[in-house]
């Protein structure tokens, strides 16, 4: 109940910006938004494993990064301590990343099942299974920071007040569809939903980074051996022997 809470609780806080500043920020995010789209589709075409891939993939990190930078003011954010006490958000977003990774992998045992999602899930999959690990893990770690900094930071400030964390999301969303696979499109708004939401409550960018990196580092650890074989044997080594 109490990560709950934290998603619903906003922390006080004033972020308010002047008009010159909004706008700015808003060309500025609108035109990364295209851009890191671009690249982040072209990223997920290349093979697994390949320099262009890894090339390509921290050019969408930097992407992310430097258009947020660019927009203006980012904040950390805080979570309630107390009656008056504020902190810096940390256990509960690791905790929210925990909780969200059990909620994947119970889906994915689901969507093993599921033809266009099971190929959707091992073609992804198939870039951390078969690159090199330190370098898989950098860029995963690059991109989630990355995109929080961005999408939760920058863009979200863009999104004004009203409806911020169903704009943020949306644009998220819109942008993992130029990788054309389902399954991270799906993801996507699953979780920019939640770190959308911390972002609201926390009113900064430290709550959805961490849960994000929680989350990616779960992920990257124990999702790829389900979807290493093919899932249609993945299916049928599940099923009970027959009488």
């Amino acid at each position: 109940m109490s990560l709950i809470k934290n998603l619903l609780d906003k922390v006080p806080r004033d972020h308010l910006e002047s008009d010159v500043a909004f706008r700015r920020r808003r060309r500025v995010v609108t035109g990364v938004s295209l851009a890191g789209a671009g690249l982040l589709g072209t990223s997920l075409s290349t093979k697994p494993a390949s320099t262009e891939f890894y090339g390509l993939t921290m050019g969408v990190a930097a992407t992310w990064t430097a258009g947020a930078l660019a927009s203006g003011p980012l904040h950390l954010g805080w979570e309630q301590a107390g009656a008056n006490r504020l902190r810096r958000p940390l256990v509960t977003p690791v905790a929210m990343g925990v909780v969200s990774f059990g909620a994947f992998y119970g889906a994915a045992l689901v969507s093993r099942r599921i033809p266009v999602l099971n190929q959707a899930l091992t073609s992804i999959l198939a870039f951390a299974d078969q690159g090199s690990t330190p370098l898989v893990t950098m860029t995963t770690f690059a991109n989630g920071a990355a995109e929080e900094v961005f999408f939760r930071g920058a863009l979200y400030a863009a999104a004004g007040t009203r409806h911020p964390v169903a704009k943020s999301t949306a644009v998220y969303a819109l942008a993992t569809t130029s990788t054309r696979n389902p399954a991270l499109v799906l993801a996507s708004g699953v979780m920019g939903t939640l770190f959308g939401l911390q972002r609201r409550a926390s009113g900064g960018i430290q709550a959805p980074t961490l849960t994000h990196l929680t989350w990616s580092a779960l992920m990257l650890r124990y999702l790829p051996p389900l979807f290493r074989r093919d899932g249609a044997t993945a299916v049928q080594e599940d099923l009970p022997p027959a009488a």
